[in-house]
Parts: C-alpha cells; sequence; structure tokens
C-alpha cells in the first residue's frame, strides 16, 4: 500500500535569474500574476488554484514537484517517513501547511494542504460547429480572443533520470500515482519511460501526471499546462512565434500516450514549458499497458521529436 494518494498537481519550483523576465514569458504563456515578493515569483491560472507556477530569484535550478494533499491526515502520515522534513507552515504567499521529501534524484517533493484557493476565472471560448453537432453555434460568427489566451489549470511534470524504475517505484510507493503505459526498449523489464497518473478511485483523471524519462542526465525534462482548447494551442503558437523572443522546442502534433495536441517552448533559459488541449482520462479501472519504445513515443500527426528535446534535462 502506498504512503498516501496524493490529490492532484500542484506547481513546479524552480529559480531564475531575472524575476520580470520570468514573468514577461509566463504571461505571454498564458499565466496571470498571483503575486510577487522581492524574491519570489507565483503565477495563476484560471481554475481558482493561488498559483501553478513558483519561481525563486537565484540561478537556474530546478527545485522539485508540489502535489496537493487530500487532507492534512496525509501529511501526518508523510512525516512519519524516513527522511521526511515533518509538518511545516508554509511561510508564503497562499499558505498551507507542507511535509518536504527527497526523491531519488535529489529533487524536493513537497505534499501541501490548504493551499489558498479563490472563485476559477471564467474563460469565454466560441463553440465549434462539427459534422456531428453542425449547430452548435448557430446563428453567431467565430471570432477568437486574442492571445495570449489564459492556461486553465497544470497537467503534469517530466523528469529526466538514468534511474527510471527507482523513480517511478518511489512516487508509486510514497505518492500513490499509478502505471498508465510503461515503455520498454528491447525487453519488457528495461523500462525506458514510464507515464504515472493519480489513483482517485472511480474519478476520472489525467492519462498523467508524471511521466520518467530515461536521460544519463538528471532534471527536469519539462512542466505541462492545459489551455482550453485546440484554436488555443494553434494561436498562441502563432503568436509567441511572432513575438520572435523564445525558442520553439517542438509541435505542434499530437501525442500518442496521452493524446494530448501539444506544443513545447523554452523560458529564457531553456527550461521547457508545454501547452496542451485534449487530453485521454482515465481511472483506477481503466488498469496500465506495456509498450515497446517503437510503439510508445510517437505522434498521432506531427513530427517525430527532435532529439534536443528527447535528451533535454535542465538540472
Amino acid at each position: 500500500m502506498p504512503a498516501i494518494k496524493v490529490a492532484d498537481f500542484a506547481f513546479p519550483r524552480m529559480e531564475a535569474p531575472d524575476l520580470d523576465e520570468m514573468e514577461e514569458f509566463l504571461t505571454h504563456f498564458g499565466l496571470t500574476r498571483a503575486e510577487r515578493t522581492p524574491d519570489a515569483l507565483y503565477m495563476r491560472g484560471t481554475d481558482g488554484h493561488h498559483h501553478l507556477h513558483v519561481a525563486h530569484k537565484g540561478g537556474t535550478k530546478f527545485i522539485g514537484f508540489a502535489y496537493h494533499a487530500v487532507d492534512e491526515d496525509d501529511l501526518d502520515r508523510l512525516a512519519r517517513l524516513p527522511g521526511a522534513s515533518g509538518i511545516e507552515t508554509l511561510n508564503e504567499p497562499g499558505g498551507g501547511k507542507r511535509v518536504r521529501l527527497t526523491e531519488p534524484n535529489g529533487y524536493q517533493i513537497e505534499v501541501i494542504a490548504g493551499l489558498e484557493r479563490g472563485a476559477p476565472r471564467k474563460t469565454e471560448r466560441d463553440l465549434v460547429n462539427s459534422g456531428s453537432e453542425p449547430q452548435r453555434r448557430a446563428g453567431r460568427v467565430m471570432r477568437l480572443s486574442r492571445s495570449p489566451t489564459p492556461i486553465q489549470r497544470i497537467g503534469h511534470g517530466v523528469l529526466a533520470t538514468p534511474k527510471v524504475k527507482e523513480t517511478v517505484a518511489w512516487f508509486r510507493e510514497t505518492l500513490g500515482m499509478i502505471r498508465s503505459d510503461d515503455v520498454y526498449a528491447g525487453e519488457k523489464d528495461n523500462v525506458v519511460g514510464s507515464f504515472n497518473r493519480l489513483d482517485r478511485g472511480e474519478a476520472y483523471v489525467d492519462h498523467h501526471v508524471l511521466f520518467c524519462v530515461h536521460n544519463e542526465k538528471t532534471g527536469l525534462n519539462h512542466v505541462s499546462y492545459e489551455a482550453h482548447d485546440i484554436d488555443a494551442i494553434f494561436q498562441d503558437h502563432e503568436y509567441l512565434k511572432r513575438l520572435g523572443k523564445y525558442e520553439h522546442m517542438w509541435g505542434i502534433g499530437r501525442h500518442l500516450l496521452g493524446s494530448q495536441v501539444y506544443d513545447y517552448w523554452c523560458d529564457p533559459w531553456g527550461r521547457v514549458h508545454e501547452r496542451w488541449a485534449d487530453t485521454d482520462r482515465l481511472n483506477a479501472a481503466n488498469g496500465g499497458n506495456e509498450l515497446s519504445v517503437e510503439e510508445g513515443f510517437q505522434s498521432q500527426w506531427g513530427e517525430r521529436p527532435p532529439e534536443r528535446f528527447i535528451g533535454h534535462a535542465s538540472p
């Protein structure tokens, strides 16, 4: 039995040499400022969570991931684990309490209870007339809102690691994640990528909240956010491209595993942030799969991932 079953992904925590530049990028990306202190930046989406991204003034270090606990009882259970921090009060915007742990690659994992929430922000988007529902927008012309379109919520984080099996086992045993798809090269026990989702019983959740991918280097491969719809992915791709300020890493395409329509961009220091729409959603009864690397690491449409993306790791 896992120690707990986390409720949701909360945010990545990282450093940035210039918080003005970090905020400018994330604003163009579709997040908005929640709060800013002299040494930290907290950015939010539309879903009501106080923040979905934390950057501290510093270097370019990736600090780790934070997850929401179901309640404070989860923190009590985690605090008893070897190496756990004990329950701490978060002295930063959004508040709450947390327990800090260290996963096998040395990154900080926070489990948080009581992070401040507000009312979700409504996003107006036009309905799509489709072949099966040709009258959804009857009598109205489509006029999309201007870019950047707002990010709705956080989706998943991806760790690059030479220790895929050990890392995955830790997240499953400690935070209660379950397998969606394990991808192997050659023999089935040679797992080179593992897609893991939350275990919320009968409730449907994203295809993955954590992906671990084999790399000789260790670090953040990317962090991922949900946009409202596929139009938002395409129109903001053009918007970011026109700015001419940021490196485009990969996209647009549709994944096979997870099925998201994706687009990947680098922040000013090369940390990769993904915008996506339309993921598969599964519950515990859907089980998991094993696929060969030839099957698993491909897109349903779009270009193959470039080597610089496959090998990317921001330490």
